[in-house]
């Protein structure tokens, strides 16, 4: 696939290896003919370092030989957390330092968790970019006329403290951004 159509979230080979691709940047030229710059900040699938590289947008990369499996998350212990194969009931372990932005947003109930196989490995997991999640904790609501929309801090369930508007009390369920952090509607 050519550096142009390569999108976050992706896994690519870059130097021999697997890469899952966190953020891309697009430099547009400066001078007449002259060739825009795709700038990639990726994380190794096996040794979890991140590596930044630049591509011209007619550069390739080559898809990675990975399998992507349906799974559901189990349990977490000191220092791994648990998801189960939703077809043949393996059992994944995978460090909680390697998907600590991705545990913001886990529960059990969540639906659509997929994790990434390498070599017969889960190497990482892939979450929606949506979740649902209950508020736990925020201020009562205030009553009064505003012009404008304001917010207020709230805590969720798993811990993720987000801006949610002013009218939403404690016990509500709402929808966040996955990729931002950010609130997005009552769910």
């Amino acid at each position: 696939m050519i550096a142009k159509d390569v999108k976050r979230g992706e896994v690519v080979v870059y130097n021999d290896m697997p890469y899952i691709i966190e953020t891309v940047n697009v430099q547009s030229p400066s001078a007449r003919g002259a060739a825009t710059l795709y700038k990639f900040r990726a994380r190794n699938l096996v040794t979890k370092q991140k590596v930044d590289f630049t591509l011209k947008g007619t550069e390739s990369l080559n898809p990675a030989d990975f399998r992507k499996r349906d799974v559901k998350y189990l349990y977490a212990d000191a220092d791994e957390c648990v998801f189960m194969d939703n077809e043949d009931y393996n059992q994944y372990n995978i460090r909680k330092e390697d998907i600590a932005d991705e545990l913001r947003f886990i529960t059990e109930e969540l639906e659509g968790v997929k994790a990434l196989i390498y070599n017969d490995e889960c190497v990482a997991i892939e979450i929606p970019a949506a979740v649902s999640l209950k508020v736990i904790k925020c201020d009562p609501a205030a009553r009064g006329n505003s012009a404008t929309s304001r917010s207020k801090p709230a805590t969720l369930e798993t811990g993720l403290e987000i801006q949610v508007p002013e009218y939403l009390e404690e016990g509500e369920i709402v929808r966040v951004d996955t990729r931002s952090a950010e609130f997005l509607s009552r769910a």
